[in-house]
């Protein structure tokens, strides 16, 4: 498989790995699987195979979020909102240029909330909801 959709497959697994899943929303997750594209949850696009939506909202998910996500360079819609996520939003994800949407609210976030890079074109309210957004982790 291209070097580019390995990359996709070791940003995801460092997230998965560092998350708590009770509902087993993220089980068929495999970080041996040739593709992430097979994986729940992940929509890429056809031509290259590129992971380009991550829809995680509403499963009961705790833990961080892994810095590696910044290395998804096509990725253009994160949605992680109403989960019990801890953490700081990393600073990482600055650096994804074709971000067009991301939800991070309804978490449990920490730490200064990004204003550079691809943050620049995410509004306020897409942090909403965490108490300790904006606070020292």
């Amino acid at each position: 498989k291209p070097v580019a959709a390995n990359q996709d497959v070791d940003a995801l697994s460092a997230l998965r790995r560092g998350l708590q899943d009770p509902n087993g929303e993220l089980k068929n997750w495999d970080a041996n699987l040739v593709d992430a594209c097979t994986w729940s949850h992940i929509t890429c696009d056809r031509d290259n195979n590129r992971v380009t939506r991550i829809d995680l909202n509403k499963m009961n998910l705790s833990g961080p979020l892994a810095p590696e996500l910044g290395k998804l360079d096509r990725l253009q819609y994160l949605e992680i909102d109403h989960n019990r996520l801890t953490g700081p939003i990393p600073r990482e994800l600055a650096g994804l240029s074709n971000l067009k949407h991301a939800d991070f609210s309804n978490n449990n976030l920490c730490g200064p909330i990004p204003t550079t890079g691809a943050f620049q074109r995410i509004p306020r309210s897409s942090f909403a909801n965490n108490p300790r957004l904006g606070r020292k982790c």
